[in-house]
């Protein structure tokens, strides 16, 4: 920036230019410049110190005061460079508006200027839009020819390819002629052929050539052999190709069996590459079929007479078809893990050298199963005529059952174990089902046969058992006059268990061998049943036998009923038998009870082994767990009605003895005052003591063996007939006071007995008897007041009045009349 140069006299013009204010602009600095050159002079002029001068925030200068005052005295002035500085100060704007005007007039020529350039650049852009648009669509035409171009030389380049293609199809074909007509020559005559079929070297491309040449002659002879109108015509057509394809047959079968001669070599060597060669080339005869089959056929295991008896040995043993099932496991599991690797050893062998691999184990595995494998089972699985089986100490049905479902289980782990080595697509599962298809269809039949023969081995068993006892105690049995014409078995849960156990093994194998649910639950349902029958037969017989002793002990004990005009000895001789019979009656009772209650363990027994096994395997079926469920109930109802005809016999047992020693031990002065004049006795008569000892010794078992309603029902029955023979016995005798005194004390002994039943309709009619004893008690004038108290007893005790001792001299009837009249 031009800086003013100051003069004490003058002041020269200001020169500013425009450059000045570019850039980084400051108005401090150009101020300053102006007046930093003037002020310095005039502080020094007017000896005024910056001390003296306070400075203000705004950029003035404060004077004091007393400079003032004294200053108003003088000439001098305070600023005498004012004029200077207003000159200056004038000419910088007077530059300034200069410098405006001219930043005015360059502003306006750039905008003008700029309107020029910015037109010209309009014009050249729009310009430059038409030429891209051009540029554009010449590009388009461009391409549009490009692809044109491109398809052309494609169709050219496909034309060429063809043409090559078709070449080199001429070419091939013209050599196929020539090798055709080599082959044409004469019958027979393969000397004459070029090297290619005679070279051991190109085998292969011989092979393949051959096989091309083959082909064509046999589609030539059979299309011309259709539509030629004539045999005669077809004959003369085709002629030279029939002798072509004759020959090409005959070279094709020489040569193939030069390649596996060469095969059968490598493989003996264990040369896998050539091996490998010959599989290759073979491929392309019946896509290798052969080759697969020569090489699966010469393998040791399928040949070899000794491998395949002692594959026999191995299983069978030396028993031969009787071996033990457990031997016969364990013999399949090493013949299946031997065949398993041989197997896996193939596996390798044939991975390396065949070019379908899977094709081959295909082979090999179902070879083995229905070569190695079925032979065992053949020799194995004899199967018995049902009409016919074996008898259960060599095996029976039971033995081949074992062995079928052992094979079949090992069998099918075997076909598991070669899925996971390898079979190519073979279906190793439905071929190891064929294996036992015969076996599966005729199951179920064998299983019943199996189960029959064991229920009947077991009948067999416990008949002769029961004879042995009968004879050894037979003698002493009937010196006590027990019967003994009958074999006496009881009832065994030991034998039902077995039963079931029996049924559970063949639940399993049916498990085993039924797949689908509905034959599962058929063949279950079956099984199930089966079982049902040899326990309902077995259980049934068994009551049957107990009722049987019962019926007999009846018998004898009419035989010992005598009429009132018998001697004394024939008496004693009849009472001595009817205390064997009653004896008898006892061990009878106390056997039926053990053989119902080991009824209701068997039939437990038979309910929890439906729960817990044959229920789950009859729920997926609809309606095969209803149907078994009523089978079952059938059963136990047909159990329950021979143990309730059972129960009856034994209640008329009890019944019997107890008559008995009512009418031998209960004397007529028991109920009578005594003539001796002694107190009466008022302790239980002798008869009902007897009567009470022998209901709960015999009636200990029956608390023990009856559970439930069957125990409550028995009981009720019991006491009821027990309190209607007591009413019928006591009618036999006449009642004084005291005997009526002792009656009652035998009713309350009665009582306390019946209680332990727990039925509280037999406690209340026992109530009653006491109560009834009363008529005996009372007063004559009294008895009306007895009836009034107590009318439920009125129908029996009027009948009980009349054996009194006093009713005829008390005249009883006349003073009871009315209440009699009533009754």
């Amino acid at each position: 920036m031009a800086s003013p140069k100051s003069s004490s006299n003058s002041t020269l013009p200001l020169i500013l230019d425009i450059d000045d204010f570019k850039g980084d602009f400051s108005f401090d600095a150009l101020f300053g410049s102006l007046v930093n050159e003037l002020l310095p002079s005039f502080q020094e002029e007017g000896g005024v110190s910056h001390e003296g001068i306070d400075g203000l925030p705004n950029g003035h200068g404060r004077v004091p005061s007393d400079v003032l005052k004294g200053g108003q005295g003088q000439s001098t002035p305070l600023f005498p460079e004012v004029d200077t500085l207003l000159a200056l100060f004038k000419d910088s704007c007077k530059e300034l508006i200069d410098l405006r005007h001219q930043v005015d007039a360059r502003l306006q020529n750039l905008k003008e200027e700029v309107a020029v350039q910015d037109s010209k650049h309009r014009k050249t852009l729009a310009q430059l839009e038409k030429g891209v648009d051009g540029l554009f669509a010449s590009f388009a035409r461009l391409d549009t020819r490009i692809s044109s171009v491109g398809q052309t030389a494609a169709k050219i380049g496909d034309h060429l390819q063809s043409a090559d293609s078709q070449r080199e199809t001429a070419t091939r074909t013209i050599e196929l002629i020539k090798y055709l007509m080599e082959f044409n020559s004469s019958r027979g005559d393969l000397m004459e052929l070029s090297s290619l079929f005679l070279d051991d070297s190109r085998v292969a491309e011989a092979a393949s050539v051959a096989q091309k040449l083959r082909a064509f002659a046999e589609e030539d002879v059979g299309r011309h052999g259709i539509n030629m109108p004539s045999a005669v015509g077809a004959a003369n057509a085709s002629r030279g190709l029939e002798v072509a394809v004759a020959n090409l047959q005959d070279y094709c079968n020489e040569l193939e069996n030069r390649l596996l001669a060469r095969f059968d070599t490598a493989s003996q060597k264990r040369e896998l590459s050539t091996m490998a060669e010959c599989a290759k080339i073979l491929s392309q005869f019946n896509r290798g079929t052969s080759a697969m089959q020569h090489y699966v056929t010469t393998r040791p295991m399928f040949i070899d007479v000794e491998v395949m008896n002692a594959d026999t040995k191995l299983v069978l043993g030396d028993q031969g078809s009787q071996a033990s099932t457990d031997n016969i496991k364990h013999g399949l599991t090493t013949f299946y893990k031997e065949i398993t690797e041989t197997v896996r050893k193939e596996a390798a062998t044939i991975m390396a050298v065949f070019p379908s691999p899977n094709d081959v184990m295909s082979i090999l595995v179902n070879r083995v199963l229905e070569q190695r494998v079925a032979a065992v089972l053949e020799k194995l699985l004899v199967k018995p005529p049902l009409g016919n089986l074996p008898p259960v100490e060599e095996g029976g049905a039971l033995l081949y059952l074992r062995n079928l479902a052992v094979a079949y289980e090992k069998t099918k782990e075997l076909a598991k174990e070669l899925q996971t080595v390898g079979c190519g697509e073979l279906d190793v599962e439905g071929l190891t089902e064929s294996l036992f298809l015969a076996h599966k269809d005729e199951y179920p039949e064998y299983e019943h046969a199996s189960l029959t023969q064991l229920f009947d081995l077991k009948k067999e068993e416990l008949l002769t058992e029961a004879q042995q006892q009968s004879d050894l105690t037979g003698t002493i049995s009937r010196s006590k006059g027990a019967p003994s014409s009958y074999p006496q078995q009881q009832i065994s849960v030991t034998i039902v268990a077995e039963f079931v156990r029996w049924n559970e093994e063949a639940i399993t194998r049916c498990t085993l061998f039924s797949s689908q649910p509905a034959t599962l639950a058929s063949n279950v349902t079956s099984i199930f049943t089966c079982l049902l029958d040899q326990v309902s037969k077995y259980l049934i017989e068994g009551l049957q036998r107990a009722i049987y002793s019962l019926n007999e002990v009846a018998s004898l004990r009419e035989k010992y009923v005598l009429g009132p005009l018998v001697t004394r000895r024939v008496a004693a001789a009849a009472a001595s038998g009817a205390e064997a019979a009653a004896a008898a009656g006892e061990n009878s009772f106390r056997s039926f009870m053990i053989a119902v209650q080991r009824c209701a363990s068997s039939v437990a027994i038979l309910q929890q082994y439906f729960s817990n096994s044959i229920a789950r395997l009859l729920l997926p079926v609809d309606g095969a767990h209803a149907a078994a469920c009523e089978e079952m109930a059938a059963t136990v109802s047909s159990i329950e009605g021979t143990a309730q005809n059972g129960l009856i016999l034994c209640i008329e047992t009890v019944m019997a003895e107890v008559e008995r020693l009512l009418s031998s031990e209960q004397k007529p002065t028991d109920f009578r005052t005594p003539d001796d004049g002694n107190a009466p006795d008022h302790r239980p008569t002798n008869a009902c003591t007897r009567v009470v000892a022998y209901l709960s010794r015999v009636l200990e078992v029956a608390f023990t063996a009856l559970e439930g309603l069957n125990k409550q029902s028995f009981l009720t029955e019991l006491g009821n007939r027990f309190q209607k023979g007591l009413l019928n016995h006591w009618q036999k005798f006449t009642f004084s006071a005291s005997g009526g005194l002792r009656l009652k004390r035998d009713i309350t002994e009665y009582g306390e007995f019946v209680r332990s039943f727990n039925a509280p309709s037999i406690d209340e009619k026992f109530e009653q008897l006491g109560t009834m004893a009363n008529v005996f008690i009372v007063a004559p004038e009294s008895l009306a007041s007895l009836f009034e108290g107590t009318p439920n007893i009125k129908k029996d005790a009027l009948k009980f009045i009349q054996l009194r001792e006093d009713f005829k001299s008390a005249k009883i009837a006349s003073r009871l009349g009315s209440i009699m009249s009533e009754a």
